[in-house]
């Protein structure tokens, strides 16, 4: 028995040479930590860590929260003409397929010709007949004058006449019967070139006021000028063009021998163009997202099409209602069952991203950030009194 109390067994061992040898020395046996322990030491360290980590995080969104405003509620917007056709007429040739790419001044689509060469030539026809009638009209006016200087010198006679047969009359030498002739003669010449007169004014008149003018200056042949001008216009217009680079849509309608409305008539739609290097975001944010954004903001845009890429941009307009506002049927509030919902406001936003040379549809998803931070100083400025 040892000092402590406790029963040792002391073994002897011996060599192979038989001398003894020495037992090692007794090691003192440490009782084992039990599992319960360690599962308790490892839920309180995961009690603490999880609230501070929520504090962390939760104080990193409290601190940067307010200055961002996002939202994908955002779509790709690209500029789109509607291409109709100037003139009515049959479609004779189609130059273009659906999406297909084109350039300014490429032809689209021709409309059959020959009724507007017919309007054409007519138009130049009337346009030579006008330049006739005002030269007839220069005649008459020409005749006009020497027929008003007939009428003066027949005046003149006729006066000086009456007055030869009045003198006669007083000394005796002619007869009442003579004077009375050359009273009535002269009345007539008077009434003669007062006639004169009047055909002048009126040939005058005919020519606008101004007997000089060139014949093209004329009324008449200035209505004959736009005739001709129109119909040479509408000839024209039966080449439809490109009226700029971009990429043709909704084609397939458009046939060969298909009939094309006159805009006088009925307009008709025959294509869509969706304009190249015009593109931009429009994102609608919340009306609690507009207190602070500025335009020239900066920005970063993401497209689904293009995942995991974002790109740099800027507020380049802030819309000047809601989209309620600019709806078909807005909405009428005015009623007892009115319940508030947060509007969105349309921004426009332009990619200044130099690396942006993706290719971009009109209506395709993003996800639009302002960063509010920027302009803040012209912001805050701006609401001082």
């Amino acid at each position: 028995m040892s000092a402590d109390g406790t029963n040792k067994k002391i073994i002897e061992m011996k060599a192979p040479d038989g001398a003894p040898v020495r037992p090692p020395a007794a090691v003192e046996s440490r009782p084992a930590e039990t599992k319960p322990a360690r599962n308790n030491r490892r839920r309180i360290l995961l009690m603490a860590a999880v609230p501070a980590l929520l504090a962390v995080v939760g104080g990193y969104f409290w601190l940067t929260g307010g200055n961002y405003a996002s939202t994908d509620n955002a779509y790709v917007q690209q500029a789109k003409v509607t291409l109709t056709s100037d003139v009515g007429g049959r479609i004779v040739e189609v130059d273009v397929g659906e999406n297909q790419h084109v350039k300014t001044g490429d032809l689209l689509f021709r409309i059959e010709s020959a009724p507007y060469r017919i309007a054409l030539a007519q138009a130049e026809a009337g346009l030579a007949s006008a330049r006739l009638q005002v030269e007839q009209l220069r005649a008459a006016y020409q005749q006009a004058l020497s027929t008003r200087k007939v009428a003066t010198d027949k005046n003149d006679f006729e006066a000086r006449n009456l007055q030869r047969q009045q003198d006669l009359l007083k000394k005796g030498v002619t007869t009442a019967a003579a004077f009375d002739t050359a009273q009535n003669d002269a009345q007539g010449a008077e009434q003669a070139l007062a006639q004169a007169e009047q055909n002048v004014a009126s040939a005058k008149a005919a020519l606008g006021g101004d007997p000089e003018m060139t014949p093209d200056k004329h009324p008449l042949v200035l209505s004959a000028l736009a005739r001709r001008d129109q119909a040479a216009l509408d000839l024209k217009n039966t080449d439809v063009f490109a009226p700029a680079d971009g990429i043709v849509v909704q084609t397939g309608s458009l046939k060969v021998g298909q009939y094309v409305s006159s805009p006088q008539a009925m307009p008709t739609a025959v294509m869509g163009l969706i304009e190249d290097g015009d593109s931009w975001v429009e994102a609608n944010f919340k009306e609690t997202d507009l207190a602070r954004m500025q335009v020239g903001a900066k920005a970063t845009v993401s497209f689904d099409a293009y995942p995991g890429r974002r790109f740099a941009a800027e507020v380049q307009s802030i819309g000047a209602g809601t989209g309620a506002e600019f709806a078909l049927l807005p909405a009428q509030n005015a009623t007892g069952n009115w319940i508030k919902v947060v509007q969105r406001v349309p921004v426009r936003l332009r990619i200044t991203d130099p690396d942006a040379s993706m290719t971009l549809r009109s209506g395709l998803s993003s996800s639009v950030s302002v960063d509010l931070r920027t302009n803040a100083g012209s912001a805050a400025a701006a609401t001082k009194p």
